[in-house]
């Protein structure tokens, strides 16, 4: 529903029938497929990473199996966000019996690291560009302060007061439960997935593969400036605060942050000097040929995984 409304807003009086037209005589294609591979290595790097600290853990997949069941994860979550977290979890458990909750506990781990680095490249970014985001902050109204004091004191104190009785509740009604064994034992998984990164052997590999998801993502990003005049002349450092902004808006919860994507890079486009209806076409045409090869992706892994069948239990010892 969000998604529609920021879509339908933004190109409320966006003339359709010229993308075609504008797609063959306007934009040059080279680039695009140029930055197509980038955007399956972030995924290939994310899934040998996820391999490797599930491995001191005591569970080992097979390589082939977490690169597609990656490609699945990002496929599904355009259908439903956030789900395909778990399904990839669900997929190693199913094809190469890997504790659901063990896998589930490395993904946590894993997604604070990408937040500790996007933070972290972010800042510097910001630090860099800090007019440039003052007046995206002006133009959008996002200010994080007020957004903070429209909470009361009381609100606080009303807010920490349900969390403490919510959580007393359930510690004296888990006790109850037939399932708090099963509950408990998941739960051990967890910690024990979420503790992962203490055993993983080769550090500097894990940090390789960090850092190579997000040059990836941004060389997927940055490449496709290329393809359009209005932005091919735009700086690196350009295509590096878009980036960033729009990594930020994917975290609402739409299609791959379709509607909060197009807006944010579209808003920081304008900023740049690119004109509205060019800045239209450049996240509209970018977004959707991106979340389409994200598609074909999952399709692939999914076609994979169906030939590859699973594994047997006591192979994966």
């Amino acid at each position: 529903m969000l998604c529609s409304a920021i879509l339908y807003w933004m190109y409320r009086d966006f003339d359709f029938s010229s993308m075609i037209g504008f797609m063959e005589r306007e934009m040059d294609w080279t680039w695009m497929w140029l930055s197509f591979p980038f955007g399956i290595l972030a995924q290939m790097f994310r899934a040998w990473r996820w391999k490797q600290t599930l491995e001191p853990i005591g569970e080992r997949p097979r390589t082939a199996t977490a690169v597609h069941s990656v490609f699945v994860s990002y496929a599904v979550s355009l259908v439903v966000p956030r789900i395909g977290e778990f399904m990839r979890c669900g997929v190693l458990n199913r094809c190469d019996n890997v504790s659901f909750a063990k896998a589930l506990g490395t993904v946590v781990v894993e997604r604070a690291i990408d937040s500790l680095l996007i933070l972290a490249i972010t800042l510097a970014t910001l630090f860099m560009q800090m007019q440039v985001f003052s007046i995206f902050f002006d133009k959008t109204g996002v200010n994080i302060i007020d957004f903070l004091g429209r909470f009361t004191t009381t609100g606080y104190l009303v807010t920490v007061i349900c969390g403490i009785a919510a959580l007393t509740s359930l510690y004296f009604v888990r006790r109850k439960l037939y399932i708090y064994n099963k509950v408990k034992t998941t739960v051990n998984g967890i910690t024990e997935g979420l503790l992962s990164l203490r055993q993983v052997k080769n550090i500097p590999l894990y940090v390789f593969y960090s850092l190579g998801i997000w040059a990836s993502y941004f060389l997927h990003y940055y490449l496709t400036f290329f393809c359009f005049d209005f932005t091919a002349g735009l700086s690196m450092a350009c295509a590096l605060v878009t980036f960033i902004i729009g990594t930020i808006a994917v975290i609402v919860p739409t299609p791959n942050g379709a509607g909060s994507w197009h807006f944010a890079v579209k808003t920081m486009l304008i900023l740049y000097g690119v004109a509205e209806t060019d800045a239209l076409y450049f996240v509209l045409i970018v977004h959707t040929v991106q979340t389409l090869l994200v598609a074909l992706l999952g399709v692939y892994g999914w076609m994979m995984l169906s030939l590859k069948g699973s594994r047997a239990p006591e192979s994966n010892a």
